[in-house]
């Protein structure tokens, strides 16, 4: 453990030493807790089996954030691997543009980015506020603090860019404001979609009765509702295997693989609210997601792929979710895919950005950053928003 001689009061802990750490006894530090020490303490690969990262965890004046370092793990999941962000999964979402010269094009380009990033050490990372979920909600904690944050990690691995993922201008404005002013590259990474499901007058008369129709499947197929109480720990394989029908065979395998200890933990200790649809004792759908500041998003979520379509699994889960965002006067995150769907359902486009500090390192290590933010900006956003993607 180090402790900084300025304030705020910056400490660190890595799986040696986290014994030592007072968890703060918040919603929030209980959470951290049941969530961040057992990967401390087991290893990543243990909760999200194509993780392979160092985990610390930063006390910022007695509040958790974790910490993951990296130095090459090009295989990694896009959570702790920026090149599987930016190149791998990219060129598998090619496919979405449906445009067989332009997808082309530009799985060239990204083979040849790829090379020169593998050059550069695009992978030799800091991720700030890394849970090894798709989306990561930041705590509250102020400007000053993040910047407190950003300057340690910079003293304490100085051959490193630093990275805070999942940045949108609607839900960190502050953080956002704190980081351009550091200097940091705002790269573009994926539109995502946020359902203000507090707005006065939530949707429109369309959206309404979409989400009513999808909420009238459940029933009308004989399906059972059930939450975290309904479930035990017979159903972690059929929750594994739900998850993997959806997010890795039909997605993509570089999409975080949870284990079925992360399962396991999850309903035990409540890391991840669960809330599915039985029928016939089976369980069929399943969606797990956490709260922090007023949003909320969903890293878990899984159907049964190999039912009828008629069945509008997807449609009930996400008629679900929403009803529990506007029972809780939340914002949902939606994360991205399924873009005209969320559309339809009131959702609201965004870019996210990964925010990256990478003015202390060499040219020869900046200019990759630099240069993918130049062409994202150009050629990446301006797809994504043609396409609706």
């Amino acid at each position: 453990m180090n402790a900084a001689t300025s304030s705020p009061r910056i400490e660190w802990f890595d799986a040696s030493t986290i014994r030592s750490y007072r968890w703060p006894d918040t919603e929030y530090g209980r959470h951290a807790r049941r969530f961040l020490l057992p990967i401390l303490e087991e290893g990543a690969e243990a909760y999200v089996r194509n993780v392979r990262t160092r985990l610390l965890l930063f006390s910022v004046d007695g509040t958790p954030i974790p910490v993951t370092v990296n130095d090459r793990e090009y295989d990694n999941s896009y959570v702790c691997s920026p090149y599987t962000h930016y190149v791998s999964y990219a060129k598998e979402e090619l496919v979405l543009l449906r445009n067989r010269a332009l997808i082309r094009g530009l799985e060239a380009l990204l083979t040849g980015i790829g090379l020169l990033l593998k050059l550069s050490s695009f992978n030799r990372v800091v991720h700030v506020n890394n849970w090894l979920l798709s989306t990561n909600l930041y705590p509250a904690l102020s400007e000053e603090q993040w910047a407190a944050v950003l300057d340690r990690i910079v003293s304490l691995f100085p051959r490193h860019a630093v990275v805070f993922r999942s940045i949108s201008p609607s839900l960190n404005a502050g953080l956002l404001d704190r980081l351009r002013a550091a200097k940091c590259r705002l790269v573009p990474s994926r539109q995502i979609y946020l359902l203000r499901t507090d707005a006065e007058g939530f949707g429109n008369a369309k959206s309404r009765w979409l989400l009513k129709r999808d909420g009238a499947l459940a029933a009308k197929n004989g399906y059972e509702q059930v939450g975290a109480g309904g479930m035990t720990d017979a159903d972690i394989p059929r929750i594994a295997e739900l998850y993997r029908m959806l997010y890795l065979d039909k997605y993509s395998w570089h999409n975080p693989q949870f284990t079925e200890r992360m399962l396991e933990t999850a309903l035990r200790e409540g890391t991840l609210e669960l809330h599915g649809f039985r029928r016939d004792g089976r369980l069929d759908a399943v969606l797990g997601f956490y709260v922090r500041e007023g949003a909320m998003t969903t890293p878990l979520f899984g159907y049964d792929t190999s039912l009828p379509q008629e069945l509008g699994l997807y449609r009930v889960l996400s008629a679900r979710l929403i009803e529990i965002a506007r029972e809780r006067g939340l914002l949902l995150h939606e994360s991205s895919g399924a873009a005209q769907f969320k559309r339809n359902r009131g959702a609201e486009a965004e870019i996210e950005y990964s925010a990256v500090r990478v003015r202390h390192l060499p040219l020869r290590r900046r200019w990759c950053w630099i240069s993918l933010e130049w062409l994202l900006a150009r050629i990446g956003v301006p797809l994504l928003r043609k396409f609706k993607l």
